[in-house]
């Protein structure tokens, strides 16, 4: 190749260029032949990839949720509703807490064993770096308290707002929602009853029919939380049991602060809503009264006795009595005395016969004499309670018996025992022995040995781990009794009911969620659950929605600036 002259000298490497080398636009013609050759990759990893934003994002929807609660029933109510509502949004809950991105602790302020435990699961969420939002009576009692500074918080009247507030906190932001629910000034009984959630057991929903009480007792804490009375419509409870039973459900919990005072703020009553309810509840399907205060039944007893004989209502019921004494329930501000609850239990097991009868008791209240705590252990006694509820006092902060005179912790630990050792004393069961009882299968036993079920008086019976149980109403022959159960064997010939109008949603699949999406899921089975496909079509709508929003500001602000643009122009034309 020729090759330029050594004698010149050369200021760049690009200056030694023949005649034959391809001139810059020849080079650039030549690139348009060349076949780039494709590199495969891995279509799997990459869909998975696409599908799976990383968890650390800020893009609401995408990040993993684990749910601790504390608490009564209507506090679980409330967790399995922020559940469902997170994920329809499209985040996933998840039972491992180690791989959530964010905590949602939702407390119960009761008593102060619960309190610590909570207190206890922030820290721990803290050292982890994890976000969190609380939820529950303690915030919503005492939001100033220091260990809650900078943390978000949903109040127990907002939980249908807990989207908002995790979407915020995974942001880095602080929210809290603490107001009541109102309509024309008056208060609610809290958020919609319609909305999406989570059922702990898919066989069992449970109501919240009111919130807050009518009592002011001098030991709750609750009070301070939940507030005043506010009771939800009839037809909107009604409204919420014909949906669970058509979504599978076979048993509904009533529950709320004080079930006896339902109605009483908007000029209805207990009997009035337990008459609709009873119309709609299916054959083999069972209903479950909550806890009433002695106060607010004693007018309905004939009333309640009636309900509680009806074949598809448990004859149960939790009446707490707290004390036996007369002036210890007096400092309490119970507005009962020990002659009404006895009222109250002898006139229904009376008129209900073999009704279980559930009770409370507090040991070791401010001013609790030996005298005292006596009586309680003589009403124990007498009346041989199948299910008691012992607890020792604890003083909450803020509440009037905190302020009082305490008696020693090592006095009211040891009335605590002593009332325990009563208990223990007595089997309430052991007659049952021989019975052919009908028993409704729920759930399974704790140690995974047996399946759960309850008889007509909401007692329990363990029976074999047949799934063709589960969820259905059977006999069984009781051949052994314990403290807490008793152990049924099923009858081979007898009928089993099946409660259910339809097949029961599956564990963690969301409640309450249109038809649409349902036939949508059904039309398209694949290894996603039901959770997070349906969770992500909300959140890619409403993803959508917020660009469609966001184009339609853009496109106001073009608008705008072109109409001042012009504007400026009319007026230096004028002045020119």
């Amino acid at each position: 190749m020729p090759s330029a002259s050594c004698d010149s000298l050369l200021d760049d490497i690009e200056d030694i260029v023949s005649q034959e080398d391809l001139k810059p636009q020849d080079r650039h013609f030549s690139r348009k032949h060349v076949v780039p050759k494709v590199r495969k990759r891995n279509t799997q990893k990459y869909l998975q990839d696409e599908n799976s934003p990383p968890s650390n994002s800020t893009i609401p929807g995408i990040q993993k949720i684990w749910m601790r609660t504390w608490g009564c029933s209507h506090n679980n109510s409330d967790g399995e509703y922020m559940a469902g509502q997170l994920a329809a949004y499209g985040y996933e809950i998840t039972e491992n807490a180690s791989d959530a991105d964010l905590w949602l602790l939702n407390s119960c302020t009761v008593k102060n064993p619960a309190e610590d435990h909570f207190r206890n699961s922030i820290k721990k969420a803290q050292e982890e770096n994890k976000k969190i939002v609380l939820a529950g009576c303690v915030p919503q009692a005492q939001p100033r308290q220091d260990y809650l500074k900078g943390l978000s918080i949903i109040g127990v009247q907002q939980i249908d707002r807990v989207v908002e507030v995790v979407e915020e906190t995974i942001k880095g932001h602080s929210v809290r929602l603490l107001g009541q629910k109102k309509n024309n000034g008056k208060r609610l009984g809290g958020a919609p009853l319609d909305l999406p959630k989570i059922r702990k057991n898919p066989l069992i929903e449970i109501i919240s029919i009111n919130t807050g009480c009518l009592n002011a007792c001098t030991y709750c804490k609750t009070k301070h939380a939940r507030g005043n009375l506010a009771s939800y419509p009839i037809d909107e409870l009604v409204d919420r049991a014909k949906q669970s039973f058509q979504e599978g459900v076979c048993e509904i919990w009533l529950t709320s602060e004080d079930t006896g005072a339902y109605g009483r703020d908007i000029g209805t009553n207990l009997p009035a809503l337990l008459w609709k309810l009873v119309e709609v509840i299916p054959r083999g399907a069972m209903l479950r009264l909550g806890m009433t205060n002695p106060p607010y039944i004693l007018e309905h007893l004939e009333e309640m006795a009636k309900i509680l004989n009806h074949p598809r209502v448990y004859a149960f019921l939790h009446i707490p009595v707290q004390s036996a004494s007369d002036s210890v329930l007096t400092e309490m501000r119970r507005e009962y005395c020990v002659a009404d609850f006895k009222r109250v239990v002898d006139f229904l097991k009376e008129k209900v016969p073999g009704i279980t009868l559930a009770t409370d008791i507090i040991c070791g209240f401010p001013g609790e004499t030996d005298q005292d705590f006596q009586e309680t252990v003589k009403l124990v006694e007498e009346y041989k309670f199948p299910s008691l509820f012992i607890n020792q006092f604890y003083p909450r902060p803020g509440t009037p018996a905190a302020k009082m005179a305490q008696i020693p912790a090592q006095v009211k630990k040891q009335r605590t025992k002593d009332l325990s050792r009563v208990f223990h004393s007595y089997n309430p069961y052991d007659h049952k022995i021989g019975e052919r009882q009908q028993v409704l299968v729920t759930e399974e036993s704790f140690d995974s040995k047996f399946y759960v079920a309850h008889n007509r008086f909401y007692e329990q019976v363990l029976v074999p781990k047949d799934p063709t149980f589960m969820g259905k109403m059977i006999e069984v022959d009781i051949y052994e009794s314990g403290k807490h159960f008793m152990k049924g064997q099923p009858v081979s010939d007898a009928r089993v009911y099946t409660p259910s109008i339809s097949k029961p949603l599956a564990k963690g699949e969301v409640s309450g969620l249109p038809e649409e999406f349902r036939n949508r899921l059904g039309n398209h089975p694949s290894s996603v659950s039901h959770t997070s496909a349906v969770g992500r079509h909300f959140a890619s709508s409403r993803m959508a929605l917020r660009l469609q929003n966001l184009r339609r500001d853009r496109a106001l602000r073009v608008s705008v600036g072109l109409a001042l643009l012009a504007l400026l122009l009319a007026f230096f034309c004028q002045n020119l």
